[in-house]
């Protein structure tokens, strides 16, 4: 007896569409595609999302649905850290999403009650309605560009050692001294000189706190 294929839903179509963005970039993205991943007809697909831009604020919404959200009975610099971290490892797992964050207006369900917890979060701590508005994009501002940093860096962390002992031959140690040094810890391995999230996260949610007490 056959298995009755199961039926095309928005969320089948979305969730399609982000497996074929996590593995080949947003540009690789097209209804063809994604009707062929799922056994359809591409104009099937229209019934459920008239069109591509209306697929990409789903998959931003979907995105946006994944990440943590503040507790405000627990401490705001905790719940903040906490909200910042799990953003960035939803982030990373699907490498378009952040361009797509920054670059389209979004007002669905999810991101608004993303908006709205972080919000209210940081307005409960003691924060104005200004300076909570501030320091949430502050942070955001943050994650996405340390995302993107990651995500493009050229360089794979565990080849830093190996890159910066072939690059400091090239440094005259007169013109650059510093720069001289640190490519000498990197590539001693006395540095790893990978990025680290946690450190700018403490410093930016350490400031907010001390505006928050002044």
């Amino acid at each position: 007896m056959l298995k009755e294929k199961p039926a095309l839903s928005v969320q089948r179509i979305v969730e399609s569409a982000m497996t074929i963005a996590d593995q080949a970039g947003l540009d690789a993205l097209s209804m063809r595609k994604i009707a062929k991943s799922l056994n359809v007809e591409a104009m099937s697909l229209y019934n459920y999302l008239q069109n591509k831009e209306l697929l990409l604020d789903a998959m931003v919404e979907a995105v946006v649905a994944k990440i943590d959200l503040p507790d405000p009975a627990l401490p705001w610099k905790m719940e903040m850290m906490n909200r910042c971290s799990s953003a960035y490892q939803v982030l990373k797992t699907h490498p378009w999403a952040a361009h797509l964050l920054m670059a389209r207006l979004n007002v669905g369900p999810a991101m608004l009650r993303y908006v709205d917890a972080s919000h209210g979060c940081l307005l409960l701590a003691g924060f104005s309605h200004k300076d909570a508005d501030l320091a949430r994009n502050l942070l955001d501002s943050y994650i996405y560009g340390f995302t993107l940093q990651e995500l493009t860096f050229p360089i794979e962390p565990d080849d830093y050692a190996s890159t910066a002992a072939e690059f400091q031959p090239q440094l005259d140690s007169s013109v650059y001294p510093h720069l001289t040094a640190l490519a000498t810890e990197v590539a001693s391995g006395r540095y790893h000189g990978k990025l680290q999230l946690e450190f700018g996260l403490e410093l930016l949610l350490g400031a907010l706190e001390s505006k928050l007490k002044s």
